[in-house]
Order: C-alpha cells, then sequence, then structure tokens
C-alpha cells in the first residue's frame, strides 16, 4: 500500500473528479476511518483504510475484483445497444473506476460473470492460453441423446475453426438438460456446437469459472460480489 492525499483516493476509488471529490471533503462529506475530514490535501496511508463518504462505508481497494451473477438481457458491453449493460447493477462508483468485464455472456445467458479494473488480470483470465474451465447448464430444444454426449465430447467442426472443438465434461442431467465444460471460450461456443450437432441451445447457464462455485458465492439474479484471495486462487481451476 502507499500514502496518497485524500482527494486522489477519493477519485481513485470512483467518487468522481479530482474537483468533485476536494467538494466532497470540504463540505465534511468523507470521513476517514470514523473521523471526519475537511482538508483534500490529509496524507493518508491506504493499508486497512476505510472511506465513509455520504454515511457509507467503503475500504480502500487498489483494484477490485468483482463476481456479478448476471441476469438475463443485459449485455456485457460498457457501450450496449439493445438491452441495459452490466455495469448498470453495479454502484457508480465502479464505472468511473472502469470496472469492465472479465470477457463476455450473450445478453440472453444469464450466471458468473467476472469484472474487474485490474488490467493485466482481465487480459490473464481472457487469455485462451490458460486452458480455464468453464462450467455452463445447458437448455436443448430437442432431448439430450447419448450419441448428443458422444458427438460433443468428440468435437464437432465449427465454421471458421481449424479444427473440431470438444467439451472437456459433457453429462447429461435432464431430457433436456446438459452439463458442459470447456477450455477454450470461443464465440457463443455452446450454442454453436450444439447446433453444430444437430440440437439448438434454448437457455444457457454458467454455474462455475475455475473452481469457483457461482452456488458457493450466496448470490441472487443481478446481485455481486467482492472476489477475496483465496476465491480468486480458485479461478485457475
Amino acid at each position: 500500500m502507499s500514502k496518497l492525499s485524500l482527494d486522489r483516493i477519493l477519485q481513485s476509488q470512483g467518487f468522481g473528479t479530482r474537483k468533485y471529490c476536494r467538494a466532497l471533503i470540504e463540505d465534511g462529506e468523507v470521513a476517514v476511518n470514523g473521523v471526519v475530514q475537511d482538508n483534500y490535501k490529509t496524507v493518508v496511508d491506504t493499508e486497512s483504510l476505510v472511506l465513509t463518504v455520504f454515511d457509507e462505508e467503503w475500504r480502500y481497494r487498489e483494484h477490485v475484483y468483482i463476481a456479478l451473477y448476471k441476469p438475463a438481457n443485459y449485455e456485457c458491453s460498457r457501450k450496449p445497444s439493445h438491452h441495459p449493460g452490466v455495469l448498470t447493477l453495479l454502484p457508480e462508483q465502479f464505472t468511473w473506476r472502469e470496472v469492465q468485464p472479465v470477457g463476455r455472456l450473450d445478453h440472453d445467458t444469464t450466471g458468473m460473470l467476472l469484472m474487474s479494473d485490474d488490467g493485466p488480470f482481465i487480459h490473464a483470465q481472457s487469455s485462451p492460453k490458460r486452458h480455464v474451465p468453464k462450467v455452463y447448464q445447458a437448455t436443448t430444444a430437442e432431448p439430450v441423446t447419448d450419441a448428443l454426449v458422444a458427438q460433443l465430447l468428440g468435437g464437432v467442426q465449427l465454421h471458421d475453426e481449424p479444427a473440431p472443438l470438444a467439451a472437456l465434461v459433457c453429462e447429461k442431467k435432464g431430457e433436456h438438460q446438459l452439463e458442459i465444460v470447456l477450455e477454450q471460450g470461443k464465440y457463443h461456443q455452446v450454442k454453436r456446437m450444439l447446433a453444430a450437432a444437430g440440437n439448438h441451445c434454448s437457455a444457457l447457464h454458467r454455474s462455475a469459472i475455475g473452481g469457483l462455485q457461482l452456488a458457493s458465492l450466496g448470490l441472487q439474479e443481478g446481485e455481486w460480489c467482492y472476489l477475496d484471495d483465496a476465491q480468486l486462487a480458485l479461478l485457475a481451476g
């Protein structure tokens, strides 16, 4: 951690422009570890720092790592075109911090979506070289057959792909339900693989990334939480 002036700290945490942050401090709207401050030049140690802004507590975080339970009909884009963006589900401070999705889920896909303002983390998690398994629950239009499961495990050829793509794991969970584990992370991969195998994906849900299970986070659709170091370590699979 480091020592920074209070206005810089507020700006880094997404509370607005430097000018606005200074005004907040001068108006007595900011407390540091429970003590109200009115001098924006005050230098503060960020170690174990807890800010109170408008009577709401915020722990200082150099970067934020978030898991969102994405509902359907939200776009994973900072400039959505047809549906609300997932950033509208987060506090405004995260928009100022330039938090962005780690990879994408289609607008109609639900489940775990990672978000962060840490560029190297986003790049590392998005890299196809990491082969992080992602677990999906797919609802199919046609009944799931043993032949379909065998096709997905054996590999199906997708348009513009040089070689067939195969599921790491594929298990029938119901007459129209499949659990599919993928490592590649290609565009619309689950839907395209099911189509190539002669079926259709009518609903899709991502339930896990690496060893981190969405169910373990206790979130409802539209809710989010910070990820701690132990949870981040699970993302490696």
